[in-house]
């Protein structure tokens, strides 16, 4: 059907299963006991420990007996660890046993763990001592006065305590869990500040891992290698439950570093390459890409930000395996709208795709809120099952964001084709107005990027007396490359109009990240107030 207005929704199949993520777990384990469930991709392949699906089930199980020793459905308790198989545990032990699970950055500081412990009034917290130098047991006692609501401090690295407690225990009767209850608080990433915690649910989480899976042609009995972090949807939802969907292996990565996802991705034959952009530049920019079998590789997915048209038709070239794009945020489970394996390389490198199974999405004027007519700018909204209940504790940011009608709006300009695929312009907030005129830095950000010499790009709006904003752009030069800014400069010219030409040039080796891998622009432009930057 050709569209007229914005306004598309996505095919009803697969239909939206009313199940818990205890639920499936339950029905993968029964029908798959001995298959490898989760494997712990050590660096040292004699340290990777890995579970069968039964063996699984019965941990966590356990796992759901210990929490409810200590806890009561309803109540939160954080984790807070990098990609650890204890995680993973736990992730379904507070499914089987009705609590809700608050998910930490490792990166996280003291004020950092405070706000969050305070904001969610967890009860409870899973820690490591440290992760990577931050001495995470330290921030906890000194913070914990601040979070009169904490009763209880487990140490992830004396987890067989924990677990023993769960099996010495009489067993707790599991509480009823229904499909639409709350099962997790993620906190947004903060690409433009303060986080907020929104409170997904079972249903959204685990049908909106089966859906992308789906779409992604995974096949029953597939190879996840596991490597965005778990305390981000992508990790702890399209991954790990993505693996329960179609009853995979989950490979899981600690931290992120290319040459051993690259190994793990050989030796375990992994089907899927799975990443924000930063992370599959990462890995075709390794010395082992070209040395390392990936033969098995059936997709490449790729979401969290936009993906500029260069990289995708890169990674499909140099991996020989079909790309797809996902779209959504924290708040929607986490996937509105993406591309096929067998869409052109045109909707591939340009457009989002359509929207997911059982979804809908309008583009609207933000002003008026009336949708847009087709190929018109708008925001980008969504509603159906896979919507976040609320941010917790936040009414006012809750009624901003979920209209009365059950519209999340997510901040993000596109435009919508006759087929209802959209393109992404950029946010709202990102949106530059230079002397009362709208600039789109995503456009400017995907011609930087076919450039030779860049190897990534971000486009800020910079504070100017006289015009309002300035367009800055901050590169990291391609491996072997140089930043030469007056050649970049008439590179520019020759495609843009000259107010959209950065004003002010800066080179960076690395980005200000959220813990998910986006660039953060908010601090790289307080950063540029605070003098860390010279301009090149």
């Amino acid at each position: 059907m050709t569209l007229i207005e914005s306004y598309s929704a996505g095919p009803s199949g697969p239909a939206v299963r009313d199940i818990t993520i205890g639920q499936s777990l339950v029905e993968v384990a029964e029908e798959f006991p001995e298959r490898i469930a989760l494997v712990a991709g050590e660096l040292d392949p004699a340290m990777r420990r890995q579970w069968t699906y039964g063996e699984l089930l019965n941990d966590a199980l356990t796992v759901a007996n210990a929490l409810l020793q200590r806890f009561q459905p309803g109540e939160r308790v954080v984790v807070w660890a990098p990609n650890i198989p204890e995680w993973v545990l736990l992730e379904y032990g507070c499914a089987l046993a009705g609590v809700v699970l608050v998910t930490a950055n490792p990166a996280l500081q003291a004020e950092e763990i405070a706000y969050l412990l305070k904001q969610s009034r967890a009860v409870g917290i899973f820690a490591l001592p440290e992760c990577r130098g931050n001495r995470m047991l330290q921030h906890i006692e000194q913070v914990r006065e601040e979070c009169p609501e904490l009763r209880e401090v487990i140490r992830l690295d004396q987890w067989s305590e924990f677990m023993a407690a769960g099996t010495a225990a009489s067993k707790s009767e599991l509480p009823v869990v229904t499909p639409g209850d709350t099962c997790m608080i993620q906190y947004t990433s903060g690409t433009t500040g303060f986080p907020k915690g929104a409170l997904l649910h079972h249903r959204g989480l685990v049908n909106n891992a089966a859906h992308v899976a789906d779409r992604n042609r995974m096949q029953e009995g597939s190879v996840y290698v596991g490597y965005m972090p778990l305390f981000h949807t992508g990790g702890c939802g399209l991954a790990v439950l993505g693996s329960l969907a179609t009853a995979s292996t989950y490979v899981l990565v600690e931290a992120f570093e290319p040459g051993l996802v690259l190994e793990l991705l050989e030796t375990y034959r992994g089907n899927a390459m799975v990443g924000v952009p930063t992370m599959l530049i990462a890995l075709i920019e390794h010395p082992d890409f070209i040395r390392r079998d990936l033969s098995s590789i059936e997709t490449v997915c790729c979401g969290g930000s936009t993906v500029p048209a260069a990289l995708v038709q890169r990674l499909e070239e140099q991996i020989n395996a079909p790309f797809t794009i996902v779209f959504g945020q924290t708040e929607c489970s986490p996937v509105a709208s993406m591309t096929r394996p067998d869409d052109t390389l045109e909707d591939k490198a340009n457009t989002l795709g359509g929207p997911m199974p059982n979804v809908e999405v309008k583009l609207i004027d933000p002003d008026s809120g009336m949708t847009v007519p087709v190929n018109t700018l708008g925001e980008y909204c969504t509603r159906g099952y896979h919507v976040m209940q609320a941010y917790f504790e936040m009414p006012e940011a809750t009624a901003k964001t979920i209209d009365e009608d059950g519209w999340l709006h997510t901040g993000d300009l596109c435009s919508m084709d006759e087929r209802g695929y959209c393109r992404i312009e950029g946010r709202l907030k990102d949106m530059i107005i230079r002397g009362g005129e709208n600039i789109y830095p995503r456009e400017i950000e995907e011609l930087l990027f076919k450039h030779p010499s860049v190897g990534d790009v971000a486009v800020v709006g910079l504070p100017s007396q006289r015009m309002g904003e300035e367009v800055g752009a901050f590169l990291r030069a391609a491996p072997g490359q140089v930043i030469d800014k007056e050649l970049l400069f008439g590179y520019l010219r020759e495609h843009l109009s000259p107010q959209k030409t950065p004003r002010y040039w800066f080179g960076v080796e690395e980005y200000p990240m959220t813990g998910s891998g986006k660039i953060q622009k908010f601090a790289l432009r307080k950063q540029w107030e605070e003098g860390v930057f010279s301009e090149l």
